[in-house]
Order: C-alpha cells, then sequence, then structure tokens
C-alpha cells in the first residue's frame, strides 16, 4: 500500500479541446482508429493488431462506430473483440473487454444485434433486444438475491466498502462524543447493514472503558434506515438488534421502504423521522448520493436542504471517484472504461486466477454497472449509477449551506491499517487531499470519503 499524490487526471474531465476540423464529442483515443479504418476493413483483424491498437483503443474505436451509427462495422469489430480479446475466465483486460463488448451489443439495434452468447452471458442484465426495456425493468426476486448475495462477498473481497464504512464510521464517532446518551443515525440504503456492528462495538468499549462510566452509560442507538426490500430490512434490524444486546447497548431500529428515492425528500423532517431534542443525529450517506442526481440535480438540492434543516452533528459521504454522468456517450464510455479497468486490475492482484467470487462480482456487479453506463442514455439509466467526481459532491455540499469536516489523523491510520493486514497489495494507494480521503489502485482514485456539518 502507497501513500503519495494522485496525477492530474484525477480533477480532469474527459472533454477534448475542439478543434475546427473536430467533432468536440469523439475523444483524442479515437484519432488512431479513425487514421486506420480510413485506409483498412476493420475485417483485417491481425493487421489492426500489428499497427499498434490496444483493447481500449479497440473498445473505443466500436464505441465510435455506434455512435455514428455504423452499426455493421461496429458489429465486425464487436465480433473481433469477442473472439480473441474476451473471456470471462481471462486475465482482467480479457475480462474487462468481455463486459464492454456485451454492454455496447446492448446498444445495437435488434436486427443488429450481437450474436446471442455474448448479449447473455452475465445474469446481471436483461437479454432483451431492447436496451431501455432491459435497463428499466424491475430486477426480477432471483435477481435481486444475486446482487445483495455479491454485495457481501464484494465488502469481503475489496477494501473499498470497508474502507468508506470505516472511515464513516470513525468521523460519526468524533463528532459525537460520549457525553451524548442519545444517538441516531439515519442511514441511506443500509442494505445488510454491515457497516454498524463495529461502531456499536466502539461506542460499547468508548462506554466501558472511561472512568467515568458510571456517568456515562453506552448511549441509547437509533437507527433509521432506508431500502427497497422489507423483508431484507427486517432481516437487518434483528441482526442489529442481537449485536447490540450482546453488547449491552440499548438499541431500536426503525425501517422505511423506498421505491423511488425521491419519494423520500418529502418525509424529511422531524415528525415524520420521529426525531427527539436530546439525540445527537448524524446522518450517512454511503454509495447514495448520485442515485438523487438528475440532470438539473435539482432532486439532489432539494434532499441535501432538508437534511441541513434537521441539523445533523456530522454527514458522512461516500462515492465512486469517476463521472458517469456525462451526457456525452464517447467522454462516459472512456471514463468506464478507465475506472473499471483499475477495478479490475485491483481484483486480478488480491484474487487467484480461478475465483469464484471473482467472477461471480465481475458479471453480477459490475457487469450490471457497466451495462447501465454504456448500454443507455439519459432518462433510460437506472438513476443509482450516475457517479460523479469529488469536486462536484464538493460543490454541491457548499451550495447547500455545508461546511468540509476534517477527516482525523487517526482515521487515516485506520484506514492504512486495513489496507495492510487484510489487502496488502502495494497497487492500492490511500491518500488524504481537501480534508477528504481517496483510495485508489495504481495512481487512479476509485473512491472518495468526506464528512460535513
Amino acid at each position: 500500500m502507497l501513500m503519495g499524490s494522485f496525477n492530474s487526471s484525477h480533477h480532469q474531465r474527459i472533454v477534448p479541446q475542439q478543434q475546427e476540423d473536430q467533432d468536440p464529442q469523439i475523444h483524442p483515443d479515437l484519432q488512431l482508429y479513425n487514421q486506420h479504418h480510413q485506409q483498412y476493413q476493420i475485417a483485417q483483424q491481425p493487421l489492426l493488431m500489428s499497427r499498434g491498437l490496444t483493447s481500449r483503443q479497440l473498445l473505443i474505436s466500436c464505441a465510435e462506430l455506434i455512435y455514428q451509427l455504423d452499426f455493421s462495422s461496429a458489429r465486425r469489430l464487436i465480433s473481433i473483440l469477442s473472439s480473441s480479446n474476451s473471456s470471462p475466465y481471462g486475465d482482467s483486460t480479457e475480462r474487462l473487454v468481455h463486459q464492454f463488448v456485451r454492454a455496447l451489443s446492448l446498444r445495437l439495434p435488434a436486427v443488429e444485434a450481437a450474436p446471442r452468447e455474448i448479449v447473455s452471458v452475465a445474469a446481471a442484465t436483461a437479454s432483451s433486444a431492447s436496451t431501455s426495456n432491459a435497463l428499466l425493468e424491475v430486477e426480477t426476486e432471483a435477481e435481486e438475491e444475486a446482487l445483495q448475495s455479491c454485495y457481501l462477498t464484494l465488502n469481503q473481497i475489496t477494501p473499498f466498502i470497508r474502507f468508506s464504512h470505516l472511515t464513516a464510521n470513525q468521523a460519526i464517532l468524533e463528532a459525537i462524543d460520549s457525553t451524548h446518551h442519545a444517538i441516531h443515525i439515519l442511514d441511506f440504503d443500509i442494505k445488510h447493514g454491515v457497516q454498524w456492528p463495529p461502531l456499536m462495538q466502539a461506542l460499547a468499549e468508548r462506554s466501558y472503558g472511561s472512568s467515568s462510566s458510571l456517568h456515562h452509560p453506552p448511549p441509547m442507538l437509533r437507527i433509521t434506515a432506508t431500502g427497497r426490500d422489507l423483508t431484507l430490512l427486517r432481516r437487518t434490524g434483528e441482526r442489529l438488534l442481537r449485536f447490540a444486546q450482546s453488547l449491552g447497548l440499548t438499541f431500536h431500529f426503525r425501517p422505511i421502504v423506498l421505491l423511488n428515492d425521491v419519494a423520500m425528500i418529502d418525509y424529511l423532517n422531524p415528525a415524520s423521522l420521529g426525531l427527539f431534542s436530546d439525540e445527537a443525529l448524524a446522518v450517512n450517506c454511503v454509495l447514495y448520493l448520485h442515485r438523487l442526481l438528475t440532470d438539473d440535480a435539482r432532486d439532489l438540492h432539494l434532499f441535501l436542504d432538508k437534511i441541513r434543516g434537521l441539523n445533523p452533528k456530522i454527514v458522512t459521504v461516500a462515492e465512486r471517484e469517476a463521472n458517469h454522468n456525462s451526457p456525452m456517450f464517447l467522454n462516459r464510455f472512456v471514463e468506464a472504461v478507465d475506472h473499471y479497468g483499475a477495478v479490475f486490475g485491483s481484483l486480478e492482484a488480491t484474487l487467484p486466477p480461478n475465483s469464484r467470487e471473482r467472477l461471480a462480482v465481475e458479471q453480477v456487479w459490475f457487469g450490471r454497472e457497466i451495462a447501465d453506463v454504456v448500454a443507455a442514455d439519459n432518462d433510460q439509466r437506472r438513476k443509482q449509477l450516475r457517479h460523479e467526481r469529488y469536486e462536484n459532491w464538493e460543490m454541491m455540499m457548499r451550495r447547500s449551506g455545508f461546511s468540509n469536516v476534517p477527516l482525523s489523523p487517526f482515521a487515516l491510520s485506520q484506514a492504512k491499517l486495513l489496507l495492510r493486514l487484510h489487502y496488502p497489495s502495494e497497487g492500492y494507494q490511500l491518500h488524504s487531499l481537501k480534508d477528504s480521503f481517496f483510495l485508489g489502485w495504481m495512481n487512479r482514485p476509485l473512491f472518495s470519503v468526506s464528512s460535513w456539518n
């Protein structure tokens, strides 16, 4: 694990400089392919390879062909990629190409669709010929169970979610000291609640380990949690209750089912949430805020205004460090190739080649994300996957009246220890910037965590 600055690309959008003879929406990486395409047919695979076109460049070239509605050429290039550079069981590059070829094939019209085996490899996305129907339809119960299972696997085999939870918990503990007798956490999209047992244990140890524990017993802890599945929410609450009881903590859990994230905005008031004046409120938004993004960010700003009105002690924010919300398909595509290329590279370095866990996570979890980022545009996309970079979150938080709370040196030490003990690869890089933390792979930041009040 290395400490150091990320390269300057972390702060740069992939927006090519406009020239008089160049389409402003075409990324510079596409120019190399354009020069070859003017002279040679795509079907001449060996010649293309000998000219130095990498898998990344071929993927970008295919994206440009689809953007230009040249579906016949795109189909031939997809065939080349799928036959020689793509495999769900190969190295990280071959697995990455496999997922992006599948996603690109979903953009083709039904009559131009790629071979069926390309489209239907991963269970994460629908195999419908209609891109919008495939991406907008609600997951079946089996697909939802597969996603939840992959979330738990992802939490174990990569440091990203655990890093986010650990850092957010430490920010909450430091913002709410031991003098508070009641703590209320508003957790958006709690999933399995794996973030909270370590915080519960820290609260118990802080109270029992204090010389004045008679005056400061463990605080009462309440968690109001949102999610889409009432059964999952109840099971999560039951597990957390049993764990709290084993620690001697007074604990209450309140589930709120949200089929539409925007619907929660009207619910954000003290009466509806059951807030009490003697409670210290913490709001937890781990991998959540991007789900409120629309073209004008109106819902997000309204949500943040409502949260500020609740006067929380702390608001924790964790997000992907990527711009998957660009309205321009080609820029969004290049960003996705580089982001998921780093993610797949980290999985390659930390898991054995025959890892079933990695295969499941790549095909079901990341494969679904790649398909959403690549295969659809505008309102056809799931709102859950409109990632933005930290500087945009910082701007939106400040506009809504929040100030950044610096993450502590102790929180940084904890994150470093997590990497050293459980993910001892030199490729992971942890960096502190603007009082926030960034975790990345090989000089490319992938996740950010920050806290606000």
